[in-house]
């Protein structure tokens, strides 16, 4: 493969969407899809014409291919996705929650294929993109995984690459907070662009304003913080810079889950396209405006046209290098 744009890797879960509200132990009927934070940033990167290599494993079974199969309609290279023959292919239940709420998630990852990811996965070849997008989530899977989201961040930082990264809090999967805390933000000093929520930045920093919180990744040597504050809008800093771009509003809430991820596709992609902060912090917001409005973790994620439409200004493609 060359010619990468954006690295991304992580867990693919399949995905079962309650059709009813309600408790999921009522249930009798679901939609299958696909969830996973570190792919919904792929996807959406896709839909806007960047290269994505996505580096993953899935368990040699339905699950597994239904997983890969998605991602490929979604012009994700799956080339360095894995089929583990001992594993399973996580999943996970979704209820369905009529008046914008967080929905409920049940997981069954526990010994997934994903969750056994670790350095030896690692083709060369992939250290060649131009950028890598990381989360917190991987290392929360396993120590396997943690140190594969080590390895990577540090070699393409160490190689002149842009490395961007959203904490991604997910405690249920930590053994203690502080364990969490520590690792997590010891990933966070090797991105340039770091992007926690305003809660996930006073559990890891202890400050609980976004200067502050700023501050605090600033004086480790990231580049960038950009904090996200729901339907407010974002907080971001530099070395050089500092400013709050408003939130989009929406007519209606449908479906929380995935807006951070859609904020992190348009600030990703606006920097990778030689925007300024705040016209990428304009863009995320504008892309998680639209993930909240649709069923589903990634469904509501613009393609190319729709962003060109929505910033007729700023029309540029991707820029290989």
């Amino acid at each position: 493969m060359s010619d990468i744009d954006i690295l991304s890797f992580g867990e693919t879960m399949a995905m079962f969407v309650a059709e009813q509200p309600g408790d999921l132990a009522q249930v009798s009927h679901f939609e299958k899809r696909i969830a996973g934070a570190d792919s919904n940033v792929a996807i959406g990167l896709a839909r806007l014409g960047f290269n994505v290599a996505w580096l993953s494993r899935v368990g040699d079974d339905s699950l597994g291919r239904f997983v890969i199969e998605s991602l490929q309609r979604e012009g994700v290279s799956c080339e360095h996705v894995a089929v583990d023959p001992l594993h399973p292919t996580g999943f996970q239940l979704k209820s369905l929650e009529l008046q914008g709420a967080d929905p409920s998630v049940e997981y069954f990852r526990r010994g997934s294929a994903a969750s056994c990811l670790s350095p030896k996965d690692i083709d060369p070849r992939l250290l060649n993109a131009r950028h890598l997008h990381a989360t917190g989530i991987p290392p929360a899977l396993s120590q396997s995984c943690g140190e594969l989201s080590r390895e990577l961040m540090t070699c393409m930082h160490n190689a002149g690459r842009s490395v961007s990264f959203d904490p991604n809090l997910r405690p249920s999967l930590w053994p203690n907070q502080a364990r969490m805390i520590h690792e997590i933000n010891a990933l966070a000093s090797l991105a340039h662009w770091v992007f926690p929520g305003l809660a996930e930045g006073l559990v890891l920093t202890g400050y609980e304003d976004p200067p502050d919180i700023a501050s605090f990744y600033l004086d480790k040597g990231v580049e960038a913080v950009v904090i996200k504050l729901g339907a407010h809008g974002a907080y971001y800093r530099t070395q050089h810079d500092q400013g709050f771009v408003a939130g989009v509003p929406v007519r209606q809430v449908v479906d929380t889950v995935g807006a951070g991820d859609g904020f992190a596709v348009g600030v990703i992609s606006a920097l990778l396209e030689n925007q300024s902060f705040a016209q990428a912090v304009g863009r995320g917001n504008w892309i998680g405006s639209q993930a909240v409005q649709s069923r589903g973790d990634m469904e509501g994620l613009p393609r190319r046209a729709a962003l060109d439409a929505a910033f007729p200004q700023a029309r540029q493609r991707p820029e290989r290098v």
